[in-house]
């Protein structure tokens, strides 16, 4: 695992190194140090998986110290992905800006070529769509929110009610025990009570025998 965990971070630094050749490219040979960063990207995510399968395989104290360095691998290499598509989305965003620029250069009008409204037409329905996006995304953004405080409250509104509960419960629980100990009582008044009535009988009965 060691000879192939060090390949890899070799490999990583080079394309690391190998990035700042994006920034002075020409348009002519730009694509193909993408698709060479491409390429070693996916070389490195192909020995990840090995790495990934070794690390398991470990002795048990030196396993979570060779997943961790896996995964710092897999973080840098994933960190370099998203640089190289980021890279690609604005050369690509910048090409069609130069594309739309170039052909609206290119075009001859005339003082009553109808075709000159064209790119005014298609810069306002750009320009509308993107507001319709805006508001959809502020209205999806309001919707969200709105939710969330209504889970928010909800989440109060069953707290409330589950410390209700437990009060209720807690006073059940007092009912009961006051109610088995006035029952308890109760039986016992009604032995004290037979108790003194035969007292007093006896007692009554000798007052009379002895008074007669």
């Amino acid at each position: 695992m060691e000879a192939l965990y060090h390949q890899t971070n070799k490999q990583v630094h080079e394309v690391q190194s190998y990035m700042g050749h994006l920034e002075i490219s020409d348009k002519q040979s730009v694509h193909l140090v993408e698709n060479e960063i491409q390429a070693r990207i996916d070389r490195i995510f192909s020995n990840l998986e090995r790495l990934e399968i070794l690390s398991s395989k470990e002795p048990a104290n030196k396993r979570q110290n060779a997943k961790l360095r896996v995964d710092q691998l897999k973080y840098d290499v994933q960190h370099l992905q998203s640089a190289l598509r980021n890279f690609q989305h604005r050369r690509y965003n910048r090409e069609q800006q130069e594309k739309q620029r170039e052909e609206l250069l290119a075009r001859t009008f005339t003082a009553n070529d109808s075709d000159t409204t064209i790119p005014i037409d298609e810069t306002l329905q750009f320009n509308e769509s993107l507001q319709n996006a805006h508001r959809g995304m502020d209205d999806l953004i309001g919707s969200g929110t709105s939710i969330l405080h209504g889970l928010r409250d909800q989440r109060m509104t069953l707290k409330g009610t589950h410390k209700k509960i437990l009060d209720v419960a807690n006073m059940l629980g007092l009912s009961n025990t006051v109610m088995r100990l006035i029952e308890k009582r109760a039986f016992q008044d009604k032995y004290f009570m037979i108790g003194g009535m035969l007292l007093s009988c006896v007692v009554m009965f000798l007052v009379v025998q002895y008074l007669t």
